[in-house]
């Protein structure tokens, strides 16, 4: 399978010659109705079509397939011993995304642990509350179920990550700093990665490292191919500063690690 990047370009391009044949019916109709459309007068009309026709980015595309799987996560707690009132404060922001049109999400433990209330908003700006389900602590994976979905979910499609290689595009999606949603594209960087935490917490293993940018808020996000189909869930930045900010190696959790979590086969 090396078809992180072909699919689409197939969708653009039959979209180019159904725009062209289009074209040169519509032409040929009016202009010459007794005489064939050939396919020199197709090829003539798939070069004005291209010539005329701005296709979306492969970038772009990717987006847009994804996005309506994307969800923003906000856990909530008790406030912090020096300010007043029982209202519940924000602890911790982060991304996840749909899985089944049921509305079972993939995300980061780390982003909902310790929550007394798990917040989702949809990209349709459905706001709900969800429960944690499922949890695989040694990949940072926790399940979420939402209480209400929207009447459209659509859920996200997985792709094997069996031959994935460096250099592969892909794009992270989520809320980094809460803002967004904010897309970053970038390159598989490197395979079977090990990656321990500056706190010092348990080591993770076969993740893959990726060059898109990424901060926290994007964790428990997408990273997706080109076609917008999820191989990793997006779970640490290396950090040798301390200062939690992009470097430019990010780190996830293939999409057969996170899919096991939830006790499914992903594909």
């Amino acid at each position: 399978m090396r078809r992180l990047a072909t699919h689409n370009n197939r969708l653009l391009w039959a979209t180019v010659v159904l725009l062209a044949v289009l074209l040169a019916t519509s032409l040929f109709s009016t202009s010459n109705p007794a005489r064939k459309l050939t396919q020199n007068d197709i090829n003539a009309a798939v070069l004005k079509t291209l010539e005329t026709t701005v296709l979306p980015s492969p970038a772009v595309n990717a987006y847009n397939t994804i996005i309506p799987s994307v969800v923003r996560i906000i856990g909530l707690g008790k406030p912090a011993a020096d300010k007043d009132g029982d209202e519940l404060a924000e602890r911790s922001v982060g991304t996840g995304v749909v899985i089944t049109d049921k509305g079972v999400i993939l995300t980061n433990l780390h982003v909902v642990q310790g929550a007394q209330t798990i917040k989702v908003t949809f990209s349709d700006g459905l706001e709900t509350t969800a429960i944690i389900t499922g949890a695989q602590p040694e990949n940072d994976l926790a399940v979420l179920q939402a209480q209400t979905i929207p009447d459209d979910m659509i859920a996200a499609t997985m792709r094997s990550t069996a031959e994935l290689a460096p250099g592969d595009q892909v794009m992270a999606v989520g809320y980094p700093f809460g803002i967004g949603p904010s897309a970053s594209s970038g390159i598989i960087s490197g395979l079977k990665r090990t990656f321990r935490s500056p706190e010092g917490g348990q080591p993770m293993t076969n993740l893959i490292q990726f060059d898109a940018a990424a901060n926290p808020g994007n964790s428990g996000g997408p990273l997706v191919t080109m076609d917008g189909e999820v191989i990793g869930i997006v779970t640490a930045i290396y950090n040798p500063n301390q200062q939690r900010s992009f470097i430019g190696i990010g780190f996830a959790v293939p999409i057969e690690n996170a899919a096991a979590a939830v006790g499914m086969h992903p594909f």
